[in-house]
């Protein structure tokens, strides 16, 4: 399948989406673990396992990097950038954020840094590819 570099923009947010909400999931299972309190789920994170508890810094991060992300590629895909790097850098965002997820629940804080670099970089080279288009 051969997807044009606006539709991988389209779809990557959309992906982004998923990925900020993919670590509630686990959320939820540390919730089901500990008892859940309907009537004060937020004050429930201290009795929260740790894994879950890092799962909410993730899910929190992940919609922090969805408005940077989001706004990144929809800038590439309204100045219709078209260019391999564009292409890379939406692939590479949503593999960082994925593994980032991961390796903020499993506690391996030098993965997760790396991976929010370059989930980072993804979305600040389509910041720049957008620019570069217009100017």
């Amino acid at each position: 399948m051969n997807l044009s570099v606006s539709t991988i923009l389209l779809y990557s947010i959309v992906g982004a989406v998923v990925l900020a909400y993919a670590p509630f999931l686990v959320v939820a299972w540390g919730r089901l673990k500990a008892g859940y309190d309907q009537a004060a789920p937020r004050a429930m994170f201290d009795k929260l396992p740790p894994y879950a508890q890092r799962a909410t810094w993730a899910h929190q991060n992940g919609l922090e990097a969805l408005i940077i992300y989001g706004l990144a590629a929809l800038m590439a895909y309204v100045t219709a950038v078209d260019s391999d790097w564009a292409m890379k850098a939406a692939i590479a965002f949503l593999i960082a954020r994925s593994l980032y997820s991961i390796f903020y629940i499993s506690n391996l804080p030098i993965g997760r840094s790396l991976m929010f670099a370059l989930g980072s970089l993804s979305g600040w080279t389509l910041f720049a590819l957008s620019l570069l288009k217009v100017t």
